[in-house]
């Protein structure tokens, strides 16, 4: 018996041709795409990959100088000339990086370091280290990330990776970075792969170097996130892969927003301490006895550093996107915010109760102006936002007699309680 089915008209004919074209054409782009991925994983476990770093500061330049220890070529981009010629002439411009070490990796050929982006399509792997700090209306600023990806599609070719390793909100990197490069003509995960790996760089801190410090990697698609998995295994202690960008995003956030947290915490129980008339420094080192369930923070003048001051309002902002207020990390925010105020407001009624006089004319010993006790050159010092709002304040009614040098707590400073009478 014959099969009821109509012989197909010229249309439709056409249409399963154009459509058998395209399935083709998918397969050779995935055949490319497989390629790009193992041609690219291949040179980096060779050694053989091109690596390419923009931005040279605190995060950039020692994940430079790691990769070019390792072995790879390396070259540093960043649009400060004074830092160009200075890491070309072998000096190092951040405290914990001699410049024995650096002018040891130029003389090696293995690194090197330019002011202009001409070189980015030499270059196999991309990573991107700027800064995202916030608008005046406390909102995230984007525009050294929009900058670079505009700069890199001008350059970018089949088979390179570009990482984004600056702190930003969930989405940043396949919402904004992505259609930049894509601009190019390439598209992400069959020309290009792309990836983030969020920075967790602690500068100074000798027990974690870059090397020690596992990293996140999160693809914008399986190849991407295989690539930097590779990529990293090659440099640091251990990789973690997640599902996405998105993903990788949110957990750098969730760190620095679970130490801006627990600081204002320990703000707040500071000011009911001194109410209370106990000491919270005794509090907090007899609390951290116990070995289950307790982290210790330390209260202070305020938050400094890149990081704390300005990756909450990061996601608070994205947050609205999505109908949501975050009042928990907001009230954080202020309680921060509002230690400045307090530490000059307690010095006002020190000098008051112990002096017997004003704060206006007197002379005030600002003890601990560096970010943390390994910063000993004040113009060196990053960002320093709580502390300059104190001397503000202080500077317009007093004398100040700013001391870098002594900034631990405990270290070359000797603690006095409020019970001991001025001398």
């Amino acid at each position: 018996m014959r099969a009821l089915i109509p012989s197909p008209t010229a249309d439709l004919a056409a249409e399963l041709v154009s459509t058998a074209a395209s399935i083709g054409a998918f397969r050779d782009e995935r055949k490319g795409s497989t390629f790009h991925r193992n041609r690219l994983i291949e040179r980096i476990v060779a050694r053989q990959a091109v690596i390419g770093v923009i931005g040279l500061g605190y995060v950039g330049l020692p994940l430079a100088c790691l990769f070019a220890e390792t072995g790879f070529q390396v070259m540093g981009f960043d649009v400060d000339t004074v830092k160009v010629d200075a890491l070309n002439q072998g000096t190092s411009y951040i405290e914990h990086i001699p410049s024995a070490r650096i002018a040891a990796l130029r003389d090696s050929g293995r690194f090197g370091a330019r002011a202009e982006f001409a070189g980015l399509c030499d270059a196999d792997v991309l990573i991107i280290c700027v800064p995202t700090p916030l608008t005046s209306h406390r909102e995230p600023d984007l525009q050294y990330i929009e900058k670079t990806g505009a700069a890199i599609a001008t350059a970018l070719r089949p088979g390179q990776i570009v990482v984004l390793e600056s702190s930003t909100y969930p989405g940043t990197t396949r919402e904004v970075l992505k259609p930049l490069l894509e601009a190019s003509g390439l598209v992400s995960g069959t020309d290009f792969f792309l990836a983030y790996s969020p920075e967790r760089e602690d500068p100074g801190n000798a027990l974690f170097a870059t090397s020690r410090i596992p990293k996140i990697v999160g693809g914008d698609c399986g190849a991407g996130r295989d690539i930097g998995v590779v990529l990293y295994d090659q440099i640091v202690a251990g990789v973690v892969p997640v599902s996405n960008p998105q993903t990788a995003e949110f957990v750098k956030l969730s760190e620095n927003i679970f130490r801006a947290v627990n600081i204002a915490l320990v703000n707040e129980l500071k000011v009911i301490c001194m109410a209370m008339g106990v000491d919270v420094w005794e509090v907090i080192d007899a609390a951290a006895t116990k070995p289950f369930g307790f982290m210790p923070f330390y209260p202070g003048p305020g938050l400094g550093g890149h990081c704390i001051p300005v990756d909450p309002f990061y996601l608070t902002w994205k947050a609205r996107e999505f109908g949501i207020n975050t009042k928990f990390i907001e009230l954080a925010g202020e309680i921060n915010a509002s230690m400045p105020d307090f530490v000059v407001g307690q010095l006002v009624d020190q000098l008051n109760v112990r002096q017997g006089r004003a704060l206006k004319g007197a002379q005030i010993l600002l003890i601990g102006i560096a970010y943390r006790k390994t910063s000993t050159i004040c113009a060196r010092v990053r960002r320093l936002s709580s502390m300059r709002h104190c001397s503000g304040v202080v500077r317009r009614l007093s004398s100040m007699i700013p001391i870098s040098t002594l900034s631990s707590r405990r270290g070359n400073i000797r603690r006095f309680p409020d019970s001991v009478p001025p001398a």
